[in-house]
């Protein structure tokens, strides 16, 4: 069944739309037992099995999305008819503008009477040139014409007025015998000796209007005449006109007053087209707005194109769940709640495994691509055969809440005092140690810290192990650090037994405990459940035995077996650096044997195993599976909780722990978060924001990973704490010039300063601080960041008076006479002056006296006579309130 399942259960889960829970009780009621996790892989059987009970659930998911996609195709469909209306709207409007305006057009064309005033008068000062280019060629004669032409002049107007009918009726008939009249109209202005004939004049003023533009003059009369249709009709109607000088004799005159059908269409066409931003005469700025549109949509799809990348993660198995957040742009607290949904128990600073991230980063949208898939798959895995398994000891992690005994249990185990070595008696450190016990059982025990600080640690060790001891002292509760590490327990899979301390102390009450557990559903063997549990004193060895015998049962239902006859393979649980030693590291061997002169890969590091040692300093030639052990000869000290092979060649060692650290480069600077726009405004809106730099440095990497938690935990909207350099070992004079180029502080857990780092702090003034308990390095910590934070102003009333009579002075203003009614009256206290219940005025005092002398207070029950500065308008029975500010210290 294992080989055939594909399918994740999570999404089994979502598509019946039914729980994990139901899921799981169901399938174990058909006898189809599978892991409680929505990342579990199950068969076509069981799917198919699951299909048919919960077919019900599924039709009516579906059918509620039917439903609400019917529901918003309707929205969409309303919404289109309505943008529908409004557009048909936005063009009837247009088309009733655009045929209001050629009505216009039509109708300032139509204006005879205009039209004939400036002919008339343009005409007269044609006639005037005319007589005066026919008088250059005969000289003598000018002088004659003229006198004969003035005395006629007159007459001649007179007559013109008198013959005004005459010559409407002289119109009529030219309009109907228009060829002749055009004709011999040119005749005559071609003859100079036709020019003084006056009568003749006259009766060619009228066609003139009309088909003017068809006579051939001088050019300087054209120019006149162009113009003047230009101002009658516009620069069409001029072009219309010029045009029409060929084609006069044959079309007639009126065809130019009254607009053809075509033409007509054609200038709303050309309306249209000039609404719509169509019109053929603005080329140039139809290609600009072309080209603005290509633009635009050419910057759509880059930035399109920009998204679907930027949803495309490229990752290495070296990345933590801050650096995802980071690279993601959404909060760490999101990434660390959709683990636990998964029923993985994350920290900020702990790595995601491969599927693990897959997973989250799916729940955000995200794909996830994977640059170490080479250097994975350099690494080949042995399979096993079954012949080559052989029986291994179980791997036992003792967890729990700080100060329940855990450590206490393995000294009875061990026979030891490891409670001695530690710093304030508490563990800070996972120490891995091999027992042997006295029917030659052998055990592997792995003690995890039980500080709030050391979650990584916890779930690392819950990670490994085989089987999980949760201790709980039975003379307290269950502390969130005991429900944290049952959490851990539970999303590995492993089997948990509790093991309830401090029987012997006089206040002790396991039944208490038994109930907090039945409470978050563990039932315990004694109260009916499965779970194993024993009563102990880690003290006296009390039911110590008995519990070991259950810890022995356990693993043999579990059937453990590994093959020695292979390359070694395991985990790093710890890694620290020794002066005279150098790096060591303890790991945990899970599978083959691991011998002096292998070469390691662990993580970003490499080497050749130099030396072996037991946890009690022995010295071990070769240790096999389930054995925790110490190895000398690494290049650096790997992160607890990476993977270590064996390795034939020391040169691929070293080729692969190369390309890992260089991608490990590549990644941090990948997610290194640069300062923004919003962030400086933000800065810039709390007006005092304050960073504090950290530089840490601890002796074994699993307490740098936390602190470096924990610190992070204290940054606050105010102050920002960065860790800019964390690293395991001695404190170095790399560490302090750093730390005064970056204004940074540097802290030491559990190691000192070598060298002359000392002086050189001393001399840069470079504070270094020490420390070998996490809880100091943390409220110290506290503290500085809160002597950071700007005080907090409140004010503080140390009484009341109130006026009982007022003296005005000249020169020196109003006094009042009062008796305080509560408190004390200080001389620099600042004061408000209230009426009514409302308040007139703040301000100080200028002066306090009692009697003659000035006082510097005045107590209940005295009176007093006070001066408020800069203000004198006081009156019989206000309360003067005197206040102080005070600056509070802000805390975290």
């Amino acid at each position: 069944m294992a080989d055939s399942a594909t399918i994740r259960l999570n999404k089994v889960l979502r598509e019946l739309n039914i729980s994990l829970d139901r899921a799981v009780d169901f399938l174990a009621s058909k006898g189809h037992e599978i892991d409680a996790r929505p990342t579990t892989k199950i068969s076509e059987e069981v799917h198919q099995v699951l299909l048919d009970e919960f077919q019900t659930d599924m039709s009516k998911k579906v059918a509620s999305i039917e439903v609400g996609e019917e529901k918003r195709k309707e929205k969409e469909a309303i919404r289109l008819q309505l943008e529908q209306e409004q557009e048909e709207r936005r063009l009837a409007r247009e088309k009733r503008a655009a045929a209001s305006e050629v009505v216009k057009a039509k109708a300032d064309l139509s204006g005879p009477k205009m039209v004939g005033k400036i002919d008339l008068e343009k005409d007269k000062k044609a006639k005037a040139k005319a007589k005066e280019e026919v008088a250059e060629p005969e000289a003598p004669a000018e002088t004659e014409a003229k006198k004969e032409s003035a005395p006629a002049a007159k007459p001649a107007k007179k007559k013109a007025k008198a013959a005004k009918p005459a010559e409407k009726k002289a119109k009529e008939e030219e309009k109907e015998e228009k060829p002749e009249a055009i004709e011999t109209n040119y005749q005559k202005l071609s003859g100079p000796k036709i020019m003084g004939d006056k009568i003749d004049l006259t009766k060619f003023e009228k066609p003139k209007k009309k088909k003017e533009a068809s006579s051939k003059p001088d050019p300087k009369d054209r120019k006149k005449r162009r113009k003047r249709i230009i101002s009658d009709s516009g620069p069409r109607g001029g072009r219309r006109g010029r045009a029409g000088d060929k084609r006069g004799s044959r079309a007639g005159v009126t065809s130019k007053v009254e607009p053809t059908e075509e033409e007509v269409q054609k200038q709303v066409r050309e309306t249209l087209e000039k609404l719509q931003g169509k019109s053929k005469k603005g080329k140039g700025a139809k290609y600009r707005r072309d080209k603005r549109d290509q633009h635009r949509q050419q910057s759509e799809k880059d930035l399109e194109q920009q998204e679907l990348d930027n949803k495309v993660l490229k990752v290495t198995e070296f990345v933590t769940v801050g650096e995802v957040a980071t690279m993601m742009d959404v909060p760490t607290t999101q990434i660390i709640s959709a683990c636990m949904s998964l029923g993985i128990m994350v920290t900020m600073n702990q790595r995601l495994d491969a599927e693990t991230l897959s997973i989250v980063a799916d729940e955000f949208g995200y794909e996830v691509e994977f640059v170490t898939a080479d250097i994975e798959e350099s690494i080949e895995e042995e399979v096993d055969a079954p012949e080559d398994l052989e029986s291994r000891a179980p791997i036992v992690t003792v967890m729990g809440h700080v100060d329940h005994g855990k450590t206490s249990l393995l000294d009875y185990v061990r026979q030891e005092n490891v409670i001695a070595g530690e710093s304030g008696g508490i563990t800070q450190h996972i120490g891995a140690y091999g027992v042997q016990l006295e029917n030659g059982q052998k055990i592997a025990f792995l003690d995890t810290p039980g500080h709030e600080a050391f979650t990584a640690m916890r779930a690392r060790g819950a990670q490994v192990t085989d089987i999980a001891i949760i201790v709980i002292a039975a003379d307290d509760d269950i502390m969130p650090q005991t429900k944290e590490a049952i959490s851990h327990a539970q999303a590995a899979g492993v089997p948990i037994v509790f093991a309830i301390n401090k029987i012997d102390r006089p206040n002790s009450n396991p039944d208490k405990i038994k109930e907090g557990l039945a409470a978050m559903n563990l039932l315990v063997e004694d109260w009916g459940g499965k779970i194993q549990s024993h009563d102990i004193s880690a003290k006296t060895g009390e039911g110590v035995k008995e519990l070991l015998e259950k810890v022995i049962l356990e693993a043999e239902l579990l059937e453990l077996k590994a093959n020695p006859d292979k390359l070694a393979t395991g985990t790093v649980v710890e890694a620290f650096l020794d002066k005279g030693r150098g790096y060591v590291s303890t790991v945990l061997v899970l599978a083959g044997t691991l011998k002096i002169g292998d070469y390691v890969l662990a993580g970003t590091c490499s080497g050749k195993v130099k030396a072996m040692q037991d946890e009690r300093g022995n010295s071990v030639d070769e240790a096999g599976p389930s054995t925790p052990i110490s190895i000398l000869g690494l290049d650096g000290a790997p992160q607890a909780g990476d993977k270590f092979n064996v390795l034939d060649d020391e040169r691929e060692a070293k080729q692969i722990a190369a390309k890992r650290s260089q991608l490990q480069r590549e990644q941090s600077v990948r997610t290194q978060r640069h300062i923004t726009l919003d962030e400086i405004g933000r800065r810039i809106a709390l007006g005092d924001f304050k960073e504090l730099n950290i530089i840490l440095k601890g002796d074994v990497d699993g307490s740098v990973e936390a602190l470096t938690d924990s610190f992070q935990k204290l940054s606050t909207d105010e102050i920002q704490v960065n860790i800019i350099h964390k690293g395991v070992g001695a404190i170095t004079e790399s560490d302090v010039l750093l730390a005064s180029a970056s204004d940074a502080i540097v802290i030491g857990f559990n190691v000192r300063p070598m060298g002359n780092a000392r002086d050189i702090a001393d001399k840069e003034e470079i504070d270094i601080r020490m420390y070998s308990i996490i809880y100091d390095a943390i409220n110290d910590l506290k503290d500085a960041m809160e002597g950071m934070l700007s005080p907090e102003i409140k004010e503080e009333i140390t009484g009341t008076a109130e006026i009982r009579e007022t003296f005005k002075i000249s020169k020196i203003g109003t006094i009042a006479g009062c008796m305080v009614t509560s408190g004390k009256i200080f001389r620099n206290s600042n004061i408000r002056l209230i009426r009514d219940g409302v308040v007139i005025y703040t301000g100080t005092l200028a002066s306090l006296k009692r009697f003659k002398d000035d006082v510097k207070e005045v107590s209940k029950g005295y009176d007093c006579g006070l001066q408020i500065k800069n203000y004198n308008d006081i009156k019989e029975n206000d309360i003067v309130e005197a206040f102080q500010e005070v600056a509070v210290k802000k805390t975290l």
